[in-house]
């Protein structure tokens, strides 16, 4: 399937799972108890299970 990619400054909840060959953008944020099974665009909020974009982060 192959490795999972984790962007500089995301944040993980406690929890969640990340599934092989996903790749999570920067500055995204994974919900706890999250399952995620495909990419997470940068700058995504991510939640649930399987996991969907639910919001936003505001670029600082």
């Amino acid at each position: 399937m192959g490795a999972v990619r984790i962007g500089d400054d995301v944040f993980i909840g406690a929890g969640a799972i990340i599934l092989q060959g996903v790749t999570v953008g920067d500055g995204a944020v994974i919900g706890a108890g999250a399952v995620v099974v495909g990419d997470v665009p940068a700058r995504s909020i991510v939640a649930g299970s399987p996991s969907r974009v639910v919001g936003t982060v505001d670029p600082v």
